[in-house]
């Protein structure tokens, strides 16, 4: 039986939840920048775990509820700008793979070597960050001069199939490597 534990890191200012001694398993790692991400696309990633033995770590400045799993691991940090992200950066090695839908943050994790996959599957790429980087940046300028530009869509049904497919693709690949 596995039971939930909680470790605090002082100098990082993290606790780590885990249902598994082994935080450090070899071979490609799934980071999750949890705070928004949906709750289906965590279940997905949850059941991926187990499926594939990848370990799956979402990190949060709230504490998330985690199924009892060796695979998968819960990192609560301080709340904060960018703490989450930035623990994310500091954490992920090329060939791990990030879940999120912060531009910046998949910019950081591919300079790194990690590939960075959105809530809605859009793979975030060398070739196609840099304009996606310019389009956000252009939204937040028309967000700072008034202009009212909404939120994203809800997430439809296609937009989950497609991240369950590039979900597959990518651990596909990452066992072959």
């Amino acid at each position: 039986m596995w039971v939930a534990q909680a470790r605090f890191s002082p100098e990082a200012k993290t606790a780590i939840v885990s249902t598994d001694r082994r935080l450090h398993t070899p071979g490609m790692k799934i980071w999750v920048d949890a705070d928004a991400c949906p709750v289906v696309v965590k279940e997905m990633l949850f059941r991926a775990a187990d499926r594939t033995q990848v370990h799956v770590t979402l990190v949060a400045n709230q504490h998330l509820q985690i199924p009892k799993s060796p695979h998968i691991t819960m990192l609560q940090v301080t709340a904060g700008f960018d703490v989450a992200d930035n623990e994310i950066v500091q954490r992920c090695a090329a060939g791990d793979l990030v879940i999120t839908a912060d531009i910046p943050l998949a910019a950081e994790v591919i300079e790194k070597g990690a590939d960075a996959l959105s809530p809605r599957g859009e793979l975030h790429t060398k070739e196609n960050i840099r304009s996606r980087l310019n389009v956000r940046d252009f939204m937040d300028s028309m967000r700072a001069s008034g202009v009212h530009t909404g939120g994203p869509p809800p997430l439809s049904q296609s937009d989950k199939q497609a991240f369950a497919n590039s979900l597959d693709r990518l651990l596909t690949q990452g066992k072959k490597s």
